[in-house]
């Protein structure tokens, strides 16, 4: 297994998102811990409906996924994102992260400067996808890494990139990207998790390495500090996307139908089952 830890002050940022993120968690739901014990505990919102309450639950619990057995997989952590790499097909089999409000309004400069990362197998070159029409496209987009150099840096490594059309990339990916960081804004929070879809037939292999080009993509987002918690996932074609991004709106529960992946399954059953089911774009793209 490939391993990136964090840096001392990345370590320290991410344990203060968590301490943060447990307060505002008991403060939102009302929950009283007594004699110092933070006992797991769930309630539900003003509709009845379930909403997270457990300060045992954090961001890094929500960002685990189970793989899908039938792909091969090498984890990379990264001090922005988790990363599971496929050495076969030389990308990410998805990449996780968690994006906050304060986050989204980080200042570091994009850097541009695609790289080798020569400490995970199986990882592509920059010049793989060079005059193959393909971009290299980020799972984790570099603009929700604004918030930290190395977060920025890292986010150009070819653990993170897949081959999109450019129709796509800065098409309709780009504007699911945007919204996703108005949606960090309004939740204050939200899982991202994205990547190719690897269930389908491999027809096409780009430059030295052999990278595979995905015929989908898919992203998961999740609100989970929300009364009630909310969650949405997209399936969008390597194409130009028809319609925009409201036509490839789905369930989470699509997405892991699709991409054999399970999602949030740090949830309790009832919050994963009611979040996993439901698809309200228009409710979901209202963040103002």
């Amino acid at each position: 297994m490939t391993k990136k830890t964090y840096t001392a002050g990345a370590a320290r940022r991410r344990q203060k998102k968590q301490v943060n993120r447990a307060v505002w968690l008991i403060v939102a739901c009302g929950v009283i811990f007594v004699a110092g014990m933070l006992m797991p505990s769930r309630c539900v919102g003003d509709d009845g409906r379930p909403s997270v309450s457990s300060a045992t639950i954090g961001a890094s619990d929500l960002e685990s996924v189970v793989t899908n057995p039938a792909l091969a997989s090498e984890m990379v952590r990264y001090t922005g994102m988790t990363i599971s790499f496929n050495p076969e097909l030389h990308l990410p089999n998805w990449v996780a992260y968690e994006l906050t409000a304060d986050e989204v309004q980080g200042d570091e400069p994009r850097t541009n400067r695609f790289y080798t990362d020569h400490d995970v197998p199986g990882c592509a070159s920059p010049d793989d996808y060079r005059n193959t029409g393909y971009d290299r496209g980020h799972m984790a987009p570099a603009a929700d890494m604004k918030w930290n150099p190395q977060a920025m840096a890292e986010s150009f490594s070819m653990a993170n990139i897949a081959p999109q059309a450019n129709v796509l990339n800065r098409g309709s990916w780009s504007k699911l990207e945007d919204k996703c960081r108005q949606r960090a804004l309004k939740d204050s929070a939200v899982i991202i998790i994205s990547g190719p879809v690897l269930t389908d037939p491999v027809e096409i292999r780009i430059g030295d390495n052999r990278v595979a080009v995905p015929s989908r993509f898919f992203k998961v987002i999740l609100s989970p500090y929300t009364t009630p918690p909310t969650a949405i996932g997209f399936l969008m074609p390597n194409e130009a996307v028809k319609g925009g991004m409201q036509q490839c709106a789905v369930s989470v529960d699509s997405v892991e139908a699709v991409t054999g992946h399970d999602f949030f399954s740090a949830l309790p059953d009832e919050i994963e089952n009611y979040v996993e089911s439901q698809v309200n774009f228009n409710k979901w793209s209202r963040t103002r």
